[in-house]
């Protein structure tokens, strides 16, 4: 059964870059199908989708986060890691990352999920 667990600072200062890893047990991020999704619930909010990356290693991103999003793999440790530049308070959210055959899942009904992780944006 496919495991992962994010990983990060759970605080970061504005203007900084937020970078967080997801490990993944159980299976290879190289899996054919699969993508490697990163989504982030706000306070008071539904999830967003953030973006993903397949098991080429093939990347995809939200509209509009994309100028600000980087999503990349280190295969030898089986880990795919989500950046995000220039954080404002509005970033602060709940980051969770996702296994699916769908790229752009918005529900915890399907696909495997991380617990998640609170990243809040301070000064």
């Amino acid at each position: 059964q496919v495991q992962l667990q994010e990983s990060g600072p759970g605080l970061v200062k504005p203007s900084q870059t937020l970078s967080l890893t997801c490990t993944v047990s159980g299976d290879s991020i190289t899996s054919n199908y699969y993508y490697w999704s990163w989504t982030r619930q706000p306070p008071g909010k539904g999830l967003e989708w953030m973006g993903a990356i397949d098991s080429s290693g093939s990347t995809y991103y939200s509209p509009s986060l994309k100028s600000r999003t980087s999503i990349s793999r280190d295969t030898s440790k089986n880990q795919f890691t989500l950046q995000l530049s220039s954080v404002t308070p509005e970033d602060t959210a709940v980051y969770y990352c996702a296994r699916d055959l769908r790229m752009h899942i918005t529900t915890m009904n399907i696909g495997s999920w991380g617990q998640g992780t609170q990243v809040t944006v301070s000064s």
